[in-house]
């Protein structure tokens, strides 16, 4: 029975973090920030980080290795019995924020748990996803992003890209506004049904995918020409990116009370947002189709 093995899922990481990092540069033509950080409960990570690039207004690519000796309850809320369990949590985590309209916001994530205690199994899974999350939509970009999370997935089982696009939707979902946050990709956590060579190979085959997923995305996009109204859309929408992530994402809220570092927790938020009240796109605008056309839940590889 394969067991993890923690050095070799930090080694794919800080690899993943350069390569994606690197192709994200040459498009650009700004280098990102380097910014290595220790915890003092325990472990530190890199952050990578770009602000007023050539391409991307903002963005960040960050690793992360925290460990802990007592699992806090509140950390453990879908698993009461790991609580006080020493612990150690590892990812690369990416936020996207293009400066021109016509380029979606992305988020990418892949990680992996372990609680460990004296005289008993380690309990281990992975999780992550992505997710598109344009102003304008496209539907040509998202059958392509659609595409790629698919194929990552389809050689570690049949069902698993429907019932994770499933799962995507589902979880990036705005509750109280009763509104998807995009398009949608793949998502899935607490994954340890495949034995752990299995699951790593899952794993770093969707990691690896981000690169094909959004880059070719970004190329298309990134020279489109807009004007105000298309960048102050694009800051009203970006109020809802925030929205779902201080309210209803478990990875930002696990980051702040297992008391990891903020600055790299919050770098998924946006540097222009607006908000106003009760405003409603005008009926067949450009703005419109965006609500009516792309955030409903759909079944992009099929139209």
């Amino acid at each position: 029975m394969s067991t993890p093995s923690p050095s070799a899922i930090k080694a794919w990481l800080l690899d993943l973090q350069q390569r994606i990092v690197a192709g994200l540069e040459e498009v650009d033509g700004k280098p990102f920030l380097s910014d290595s950080w220790e915890r003092p409960e325990g472990g530190g990570g890199l952050s990578r980080l770009i602000e007023e690039g050539n391409v991307l207004e903002r963005g960040g690519v960050n690793f992360s290795h925290v460990t802990g000796t007592n699992l806090p309850p509140s950390a453990a809320a879908a698993r009461p019995e790991l609580a006080g369990r020493a612990w150690e949590a590892m990812g690369v985590s990416l936020v996207l924020h293009p400066r021109n309209p016509y380029a979606p916001t992305v988020h990418m994530n892949v990680r992996f748990f372990e609680a460990t205690a004296e005289g008993k199994e380690p309990v281990w899974w992975f999780g992550g996803g992505m997710d598109l999350t344009p102003y304008y939509g496209n539907v040509d970009d998202a059958r392509h992003f659609h595409q790629v999370c698919h194929d990552a997935l389809t050689p570690y089982g049949a069902a698993l890209h429907g019932r994770f696009k499933k799962w995507c939707d589902e979880y990036f979902y705005i509750k109280h506004r009763k509104e998807a946050r995009g398009v949608g990709g793949i998502f899935f956590d607490d994954f340890n049904e495949l034995p752990f060579d299995e699951a790593f190979a899952m794993v770093r085959s969707v990691g690896d995918g981000f690169i094909d997923a959004y880059l070719p995305i970004l190329q298309r996009r990134k020279d489109t020409p807009y004007g105000e109204r298309e960048r102050d859309f694009q800051a009203y929408r970006r109020g809802r990116y925030v929205e779902f992530n201080l309210v209803w994402d478990r990875g930002t809220h696990f980051g702040l009370q297992s008391g990891g570092r903020t600055e790299a927790i919050l770098m998924s938020l946006p540097p222009i947002v607006k908000w106003r009240y009760d405003w409603h796109p005008e009926p067949g605008s450009p703005e419109a189709a965006l609500y009516t056309d792309f955030l409903p839940h759909r079944d992009w590889l099929s139209q």
